[in-house]
């Protein structure tokens, strides 16, 4: 076998990144089979809200004829005062710019979706199958094992295992994600009860000097609203305070509801009556930055959070896991034509790299917006709130044609 024949790819994880992932592998000619701890299809989680970026991936997959069907379809992220007045604008898509309009669909109609498009391509996702350590890795294979004593030998590893990844441990036995002291907390009420005043636009974030407030619309026809509040957070003393924070809905209930008189009339509408069942609880987590996102032999490889744990406020999360895997898919696609393996997943992660650092940058101008005036942690700094929102880069990337492009001067 030579340095870079891909005969067999594993995935662990079959969340949105792996599933996503096989599908584009499978797209790719290669064999890939899918492991995931649970025994059944992940069911869990809000919506997400997906840009031009990823829709242009889950087109190119077969897939956004189908999702597009299946969520609500919007084009701008509105900043309101408090007054109601637009002070900023946000695109998340536009047919005419982009191709896409955003599309905020829920989490688990995606995986159900891909899951589908899996089983008509014949693409195994094994569940019951809890991965535990990587056993041994040469220049050509690596061997790994699950908890339940079974190993497997593949070409390529691939941890799609989010930001507390158990894949990343074999290249960062030591590695500790970082709480930024901020959380989301959300929530989802019926349209009807919010009662929104006449030429409202949503999704749109309310933005007072205590705060802001975030709203957009849920299900096809808009029926449902998702709302939220970002909280700074001092974490506990115990290592996994964090499932507590999460699992304690009456502490989040009590904070969408408090210090809302200042905002308008409809804000105040939807806090008013809250089901428990719909909060969410997002602790903001980030993993610092790698060095590699591959083990140092390249037949281990993480991708999303687990290489890069990007906060929500932009709505990129998922965005970017997309683009990893389907970045990773046509490079490996090319293998044939690329002169080692380390030189392409160099290219990979450095692409990748350039990409997620803007996003962060992104994600500080909109934590500016949002947070309080007075927080301590934006404090005065104003800078990142002045900034316009330019984001054609972010939308209007050609993965394809930069994979060739590199190729063509990086061939045998």
């Amino acid at each position: 076998m030579s340095s870079f024949q891909v005969q067999q790819v594993s995935i662990i994880g079959a969340g949105l990144a792996g599933l996503t992932l096989a599908l584009a592998l499978h797209q790719q000619a290669i064999p890939v089979t899918v492991y995931e701890a649970r025994t059944e299809p992940l069911n869990i989680g809000g919506a997400v809200m997906l840009s031009p970026n990823a829709l242009k991936i889950l087109d190119a997959l077969g897939l956004y004829g189908t999702i597009k069907s299946k969520g609500f379809s919007f084009d701008t992220l509105e900043y309101r005062n408090l007054a109601g007045d637009i002070i900023d604008t946000q695109e998340f898509g536009s047919e005419v710019k982009y191709g896409y309009r955003g599309l905020r669909i829920y989490r688990h109609v995606l995986i159900s979706e891909l899951v589908s498009a899996l089983q008509k391509q014949k693409v195994e996702v094994v569940y019951g199958k809890k991965f535990s350590h990587v056993t041994g890795e040469s220049s050509d294979t690596t061997t790994f094992a699950f908890q339940d004593g079974t190993t497997v030998t593949t070409s390529l590893l691939v941890g799609a295992d989010g930001i507390h990844s158990t894949v990343r441990k074999h290249m960062y036995p030591d590695l500790q994600t970082k709480f930024i002291g901020m959380a989301g907390i959300t929530a989802a009420v019926p349209a009807s009860q919010v009662q929104l005043p006449e030429g409202y636009h949503l999704p749109v974030t309310v933005m007072s000097p205590q705060g802001a407030f975030v709203m957009a619309q849920q299900q096809v026809d808009g029926s449902e609203i998702f709302f939220g509040k970002q909280m700074r957070v001092t974490p506990g003393d115990k290592p996994d305070w964090d499932r507590d924070f999460v699992a304690d809905k009456d502490s989040a209930l009590e904070f969408l509801q408090q210090n809302n008189d200042h905002f308008p009339e409809f804000v105040k509408n939807a806090t008013a009556h809250i089901d428990k069942v719909t909060i969410n609880k997002w602790p903001f987590f980030v993993v610092p930055k790698l060095d590699r996102w591959a083990s140092e032999l390249r037949r281990v490889v993480i991708v999303g959070d687990a290489a890069h744990a990007i906060p929500p406020s932009a709505g990129q999360g998922i965005n970017q896991a997309f683009e990893d895997v389907y970045m990773l898919a046509l490079v490996l696609g090319q293998r044939q034509k690329i002169r080692s393996f380390e030189l392409a997943l160099s290219f990979w992660q450095e692409y990748r790299q350039t990409r997620v650092d803007k996003i962060l940058v992104l994600n500080q101008q909109i934590d500016a917006r949002r947070m309080p005036s007075k927080d301590t942690v934006v404090g005065s700094d104003s800078s990142f709130k002045r900034e316009p929102f330019d984001l054609s880069w972010l939308y209007q990337p050609d993965f394809k044609q930069d994979v060739q492009e590199w190729v063509a001067s990086n061939s045998v």
